[in-house]
């Protein structure tokens, strides 16, 4: 009887490295016209909003805090990053990349977590920024304006409601792009959808009292924006609107990605 060995996999039979995986997702962020113009943009914006507090300051010093320019600056960020997050999924489909991107992995589930992991590591690289944008200004009206201008004072709350508010707003671009796989419709509904139902709600007022909360993700955080810690209801409320926003198209997007057909 001969005795066979195992022989151990080959790096190719291994596939690529998820952290190569990620560097080419992250270099997709910006390699594109529209991500290179979304980056300028959120850069763009930021400095004109340091600017904007800062000459607002002169009559108005108490505006000049470092919480005041973190939340400014995190609110073009919110609008601007689940756009990033739907055009790195969608691009593969719309400009026909996926062949190429699923020939070499084609394990899709392995790219699907890389683009997840690029869009969570900008938004992360995000917020960093606003922080030391804020943190910047914060110290240049501190230095031209007297008290109580460039106060460092910041809650926990203040800072965990943004960045929540962000990564829930990502994942949910994120989420709609997956499911339908095309960017003008993922970008429409991510915006009309949250539009439609705060109309609906103060149309009807049964609506924004007893279901607006559970089923809009944007007002069951409104404790967390209002400077508050939610109740244990209102975790709730951000739980259930998050499942059905976030959790629920993201199953149902990886699971249309891994059968869709490659064209």
């Amino acid at each position: 009887m001969i005795a066979t060995t195992a022989t151990p996999p080959t790096k190719a039979a291994q596939g690529i490295p998820m952290s190569r995986l990620v560097k080419v997702e992250l270099r997709k962020l910006v390699d594109t016209r529209a991500g290179m113009w979304l980056a300028i943009s959120i850069a763009a914006i930021s400095a004109l909003i340091a600017v904007i507090v800062l000459i607002v300051g002169s009559s108005h010093p108490d505006t000049i805090t470092f919480e005041n320019f973190f939340g400014l600056m995190t609110t073009p960020l919110g609008f601007l990053l689940p756009v990033m997050a739907i055009l790195l999924v969608t691009s593969e489909w719309s400009q026909r990349n996926a062949l190429t991107t699923f020939t070499m992995e084609p394990r899709r589930e392995r790219i699907i977590v890389a683009k997840l992991v690029t869009v969570l590591l900008a938004s992360i690289a995000a917020i960093v920024i606003a922080l030391v944008l804020g943190a910047l200004g914060n110290l240049i009206g501190g230095l031209i304006y007297s008290d109580p201008a460039g106060s460092w004072e910041i809650t926990g709350v203040s800072l965990f409601a943004s960045v929540f508010s962000m990564i829930t707003g990502v994942l949910m671009g994120f989420a709609f792009a997956a499911l339908l796989l095309n960017t003008p419709a993922a970008i429409v509904l991510y915006f009309v959808v949250p539009t439609v139902i705060g109309i609906v709600g103060s149309i009807v007022p049964w609506i924004n009292d007893h279901l607006t909360d559970w089923i809009d993700l944007n007002a069951s955080q409104r404790p967390l924006l209002e400077g508050d810690w939610p109740a244990g209801s209102q975790w709730a409320h951000i739980v259930v609107a998050a499942v059905i926003w976030i959790v629920l198209p993201l199953a149902f997007g990886v699971n249309r990605i891994m059968r869709s057909e490659i064209k």
